[in-house]
């Protein structure tokens, strides 16, 4: 069980696989007002950087769950790196349909809400996890600005337009579920850059070191595009948040 390994090539470098910085998780976990001893549930938790520094900041425990060998690993010496091990832990494994024996005051699926079909179905399992009182966190794309072409919108690696939302119309949905939106952080321009434009180093040392890799045409062909196409596309049109919900 892995994920696709351009993922696990292009990402091999990133602590935080989604459009934060972290300067950006560490004001989350803030705003959440986390207490000591919150039990935190991670869905799709990548390198653990979420987890391990809240549990080093504030105090939380929890378990992690991913399909990235190479993220899991990466997680599990980030939380001896920041001498959290007793604190969480980290399983590789599909996190789609995962319920936690013991309740969580945080149950979270940032960036990878297609483990669960969409928005609604990972919402639904989330709180099949989550203790009386709290608080469901879902990280999400939104559209900045309505693409004004299905090309367009393909640009931004969406299959159409419809496949996002306005973020007005996106809190608003999470409304007609039955949650309120009790907080949210948001991805900037900056952040996004962050995220995307750390992968080009990241596929030029790998080609440099694996030129005669049966996938080293692939990687090559991604370096080339992706730049020119993150910034006429995604950089323009494409936001992300966290938000943080709790019933109604």
């Amino acid at each position: 069980m892995d994920i696709p390994r351009i993922f696990n090539i292009t990402e091999s470098a990133h602590r935080i696989h989604n459009p934060f910085t972290p300067e950006k998780l560490a004001t989350l976990g803030a705003a959440l007002r986390l207490e000591r001893g919150t039990r935190v549930l991670d869905l799709g938790s990548g390198s653990g950087e979420m987890l391990c520094t809240w549990a080093r900041d504030y105090g939380v425990i929890g378990t992690g769950i991913d399909m990235s060998r190479l993220f899991t690993e990466q997680a599990k010496l980030r939380a001896v790196e920041l001498g959290v091990t007793d604190k969480v832990k980290f399983i590789h494994g599909d996190a789609a349909g995962y319920i936690s024996d013991e309740k969580a005051g945080v149950a979270a699926c940032v960036g990878a809400t297609w483990i669960a079909g969409g928005v609604v179905g990972t919402i639904e399992l989330l709180a099949q996890s989550l203790r009386p009182g709290g608080i469901i966190l879902i990280g999400e794309p939104y559209w900045r600005q309505l693409p004004p072409t299905e090309d367009v919108a393909r640009g931004c690696l969406a299959n159409s337009i419809s496949d996002f939302l306005l973020l007005p119309e996106l809190l608003a949905s999470f409304g007609h579920l039955g949650y309120d939106v009790v907080e949210m952080v948001l991805a900037d321009q900056d952040s996004w850059d962050r995220y995307e434009a750390a992968k080009w180093l990241t596929m030029r040392r790998w080609l440099e070191a694996n030129p005669d890799d049966e996938f080293a045409k692939d990687v090559r062909a991604q370096l080339t595009s992706e730049p020119a196409r993150y910034a006429a596309y995604t950089r323009e049109y494409l936001g992300w948040g966290v938000f943080a919900l709790m019933t109604r």
